[in-house]
C-alpha cells in the first residue's frame, strides 16, 4: 500500500501521469451550464485523488484552481443485440476555477 499526499503542494507528477490522471473533458447540457460559474467538468482515473485532479489541472491549462469536486459513477448493465454487457464505472471531476480564469479544454490536451 502506498501512501499518498493529501495536500496538493506535495504531489508531483510528470506529463504522462498527468494525462493519466485528466481523461477527457465531458460535454453535456449540464457540464455547460457549470462553464457560466468557472467551472469545468473531466472524466478521470478511477484512483485519481483531488490533490493530484487540482495539480493536473493547474500544469495542464496553466490555471490556478479553486475547488476540486469528485463523482464515482458505477457503470450500468445494458443489452445489445439481446446479450448483456456492462459499462465501465468511471470518476468525474467538476473543476472550478479562480475569478477570472477561463479555459478552454481543447487548448492543453
Amino acid at each position: 500500500m502506498s501512501i499518498r499526499p493529501h495536500n496538493a503542494s506535495q504531489v508531483t507528477l510528470t506529463q504522462e501521469q498527468m494525462y493519466e490522471i485528466i481523461r477527457e473533458p465531458i460535454v453535456t447540457e449540464k457540464s455547460t451550464l457549470g462553464s457560466q460559474f468557472g467551472q469545468v467538468t473531466f472524466k478521470v482515473g478511477l484512483s485519481a485523488t483531488k490533490p493530484e485532479i487540482k495539480v493536473a489541472v493547474e500544469q495542464l491549462f496553466d490555471r490556478k484552481v479553486k475547488a476540486v469536486n469528485t463523482l464515482r459513477q458505477k457503470g450500468k448493465v445494458k443489452r445489445f443485440r439481446g446479450r448483456l454487457g456492462r459499462r465501465s464505472d468511471f470518476k468525474k471531476a467538476v473543476v472550478t476555477f479562480e475569478e477570472g480564469q477561463d479555459v478552454d479544454v481543447s487548448q492543453g490536451v
